[in-house]
């Protein structure tokens, strides 16, 4: 009878477990299968083939020559990307943008450059979907350094002709160097290779930007659990975490990528796992919560693409400092920065509809210290895998 007898660690996961799998059935119930519509003063954006990508700057093209040769000159009204037209959706939680245009014309110097930037960009993508290729921003950059001057202008122009077309990026063949990595039960096929993400060494499986290639087979995993830092993965991996806690791990590597958060939205909706954020205990590191949750206002137009509207922020929250003693001399003092973002961050709706986060930020601002998630192993280099991650969800302590 000793010999079956379950010890404290074994119980530990198997409630954690039994916790993971009743956040998923509710998940199952509540949400995961609602079709939410977007409002009606928001821009409209799919996710097209190639083919129909194709078409549309094609036909894009030949309305802008019929203007040229019936007018002599150009214009194009183009979604404007600014603060002053993204609006926050409350119903399906996300940063969306609105209807409101700006017309670029043939007037002066300045606006002459910036369409015909705007053109080149078009000619780049139209010979990229006619080839059936993909580039990357910094390929289109320096197709024509000259006339675009910098990466910051030819990146806006790409983030342009998407918002014209109402199409996400990845749709025009355009894609961005990925840094993301994802480790732990999961099956991917990448064209004709199946790629088993437990089996990929202790760096992981590097997210590649060509998302269209990349199909999700199979997992046996509880939950996803979406880290800020590499450090943090790289503790979890050694681990090997997710055998006893069966979860994909994700990592950004700081402000992630727009591959690393299409992929983890993807696999969140394919499979309708309970998903978590851990991040540094910083108004930086709920930035970057509140970007893989709703999205970025850069990039508002593709948010309903990119977001996981459902990931539960499980720490470092600002309480948990003092509740898991992270000592004093591991804390960091907030700067004028710090303090600045923090306000800001309290300011935004889609946090002040959420109490217990505005409650969150409210004492950092008031401590104003933060710490990062490698302050906990001032308890102990296994303290975050063998304590502190799965305390905070056998408690069910996130936000």
């Amino acid at each position: 009878m000793c010999a079956n007898k379950k010890t404290p660690e074994e119980k530990r996961k198997e409630k954690v477990i039994k916790i993971l799998r009743e956040e998923f059935e509710n998940r199952l119930e509540n949400k995961s299968d609602k079709n939410y519509e977007l409002p009606d003063n928001v821009l409209p954006v799919e996710e097209i083939s190639t083919e129909e990508a194709y078409d549309r700057i094609s036909q894009l093209a030949r309305k802008l020559y019929d203007l040229v040769m019936k007018t002599g000159r150009i214009s194009l009204d183009v979604p404007l990307r600014s603060s002053s037209n993204i609006i926050y959706d409350e119903l399906n939680d996300l940063l969306l943008l609105g209807e409101k245009v700006n017309t670029k014309v043939f007037h002066s110097l300045t606006s002459v450059e910036d369409i015909t930037r705007l053109i080149r960009v078009m000619e780049i993508v139209h010979e990229l979907l006619k080839k059936r290729m993909h580039g990357t921003k910094r390929e289109i950059y320096y197709s024509d350094v000259n006339l675009f001057k910098s990466q910051s202008n030819s990146d806006n122009c790409i983030e342009d002709l998407s918002t014209v077309l109402h199409t996400i990026r990845n749709s025009t063949n355009v894609v961005a160097s990925a840094k993301g990595t994802a480790i732990g039960r999961l099956r991917i096929k990448d064209q004709n290779d199946i790629i088993d993400l437990e089996s990929m060494g202790s760096g992981g499986w590097s997210i590649t930007p060509f998302l269209d290639n990349v199909e999700i087979v199979e997992s046996d995993a509880e939950f996803i659990l979406v880290v800020e830092k590499d450090a943090a993965l790289i503790r979890l991996s050694e681990a090997k975490w997710w055998r006893d806690y069966p979860c994909i791990i994700f990592s950004g590597k700081g402000a992630a990528d727009v591959a690393t958060r299409m992929f983890l939205r993807r696999v969140n909706k394919v499979l309708k796992l309970p998903t978590f954020c851990l991040v540094d205990s910083d108004p930086y590191g709920h930035y970057i919560y509140s970007v893989y949750l709703r999205g970025s206002k850069r990039l508002s137009y593709e948010s309903p693409f990119l977001a996981t509207n459902d990931m539960n922020l499980l720490g470092v929250l600002t309480r948990d400092l003092d509740q898991y003693k992270v000592p004093k001399e591991c804390r960091i003092p907030m700067n004028k920065t710090d303090i600045k973002r923090c306000k800001e961050m309290l300011e935004e709706d889609f946090i002040k509809s959420n109490k217990p986060w505005h409650d969150d930020l409210n004492l950092m601002l008031k401590k104003k210290e933060k710490a990062e998630i490698q302050a906990l192993s001032s308890r102990g280099f296994e303290y975050l895998t063998d304590e502190y991650l799965p305390t905070k969800i056998e408690t069910q302590d996130w936000i």
